[in-house]
């Protein structure tokens, strides 16, 4: 837990020290007025949550001030963290906090990694592929974005870095080709997980969501349950359009979870909540630097507390 809260703080520190100190030392004040909520309500939009999860965050705060009758700031401070909280726990019952994808013990567990080009989706997989390894489990990687040979070499290096046997073709291969070589080779090594790098960009939105149904297609006939998870990896640095390009991928293929990349390098962390109230997507893991160990499960109440902290 501890360490857990550790690196969370490593991924928040810009946006602690940014629009979040703000939010809590509003609360330092003897009133609260009209104008502090129409301060906190241009923070909170400034910081990436977004003007539907602002009003939605507010209107619950308030809702729950005039309910309890609350007029002290200490204490609506503490009920906005509350609300906060309450907005990120998407799934919370379904999943683990400290294993939020759980394994399969009987066939591989197949994870299809989505998301745009340079959102930190091959380093991101190499995050994930070390966790596991770290755990004990044996790891393939494929590298079914076939379309850039730079993105082969790249899973290369860090397979080996992380421990994980990288399967792959030559560029330009069927990327489903070395996603039913990827998982036959899986099930004969007795691997325990496979993540399938896939590309970011085709010469249109329609050409890779195609693309990206059928590696789903090519999953399901090695086994009906998978891909077990649709993880999309966002970049938390490019903010609100980050949803947009998250409602492609969900229409296309069924995001099941989120790995927000990058976020150490942005002091506008308020993405998460949008991410969790308008698509319904549960935060799975956060990228909290460039190292392989980088990462943090995602947990709704350590995350705020590293905000606060």
């Amino acid at each position: 837990m501890a360490e857990k809260l550790e690196k969370t703080e490593q991924g928040v520190r810009r946006s602690r020290e940014g629009w979040f100190r703000k939010v809590v030392h509003l609360f330092d004040r003897a009133a609260v007025d009209e104008a502090l909520w129409q301060e906190l309500e241009e923070l909170l939009i400034s910081a990436d949550v977004g003007v539907r999860t602002t009003t939605e965050l507010l209107e619950r705060v308030r809702a729950r001030v005039e309910r309890e009758k609350i007029e002290e700031g200490p204490q609506i401070r503490s009920a906005l963290k509350e609300e906060m909280v309450s907005m990120l726990q998407v799934d919370n019952a379904l999943r683990e906090a400290t294993q939020p994808i759980s394994l399969s013990a009987s066939v591989p567990t197949v994870i299809l990694a989505v998301g745009v080009n340079g959102g930190g989706k091959t380093l991101s997989i190499a995050k994930l592929a070390y966790l596991f390894k770290e755990q004990g489990k044996k790891v393939i990687m494929a590298a079914a974005d076939t379309f850039r040979a730079a993105a082969i070499d790249q899973l290369k290096i860090l397979g080996q870095r992380a421990g994980a046997d990288v399967i792959c073709h030559q560029p330009g291969a069927d990327p489903g080709a070395v996603v039913f070589d990827s998982l036959e080779a899986a099930k004969s090594r007795h691997v325990d997980v496979v993540i399938i790098d896939t590309a970011g960009r085709l010469h249109t939105k329609f050409n890779l969501m195609e693309e990206l149904k059928k590696i789903k297609r090519v999953a399901a006939r090695s086994d009906p349950t998978a891909p077990h998870e649709v993880l999309l990896v966002l970049d938390a640095t490019t903010g609100q359009n980050g949803l947009s390009q998250a409602r492609y991928f969900t229409d296309a293929v069924g995001v099941s979870g989120v790995f927000l990349a990058k976020l150490d390098g942005t002091a506008k962390g308020g993405i998460v909540l949008a991410i969790c109230d308008e698509l319904k997507i549960p935060i799975l893991f956060i990228g909290t630097g460039e190292a392989l160990d980088d990462l943090a499960p995602f947990d709704a109440q350590t995350f705020i507390e590293a905000l606060s902290s």
